[in-house]
């Protein structure tokens, strides 16, 4: 089965433009990728959820996303609990259902 990361982000409103168009536009370039989402969870709130062929894929590709998130972390604003700029957790999926 898959593996996934979710990273929880809040974007200052006035880069909103900005880190959008940088998810929409970048290329999925990180092997093992399946896809990248971007749910939209409150008026600057997001999730980004990948879906990676194994948990091994996810931990090799760590270093090039913290370089990725590093490109602009400077537009997200800090989440209360001093836990930083992004809220972020992964597994391997259970149960997959698909239509």
């Amino acid at each position: 089965m898959s593996a996934y990361n979710v990273v929880r982000i809040r974007v200052k409103p006035e880069h909103l433009d900005e880190v959008l168009s940088y998810y929409r536009d970048r290329p999925l370039d990180f092997p093992g990728m399946k896809a990248m989402t971007l749910v939209k969870t409150g008026e600057h709130d997001f999730c980004l959820i990948g879906e990676w062929s194994d948990m091994a894929a996810i931990v090799a590709a760590r270093p090039k996303m913290i370089a990725s998130l590093d490109e602009h972390r400077h537009k997200l604003q800090e989440f209360d609990g001093g836990i930083g700029v992004t809220d972020a957790v992964s597994g391997e999926a259970i149960v997959e259902r698909r239509a």
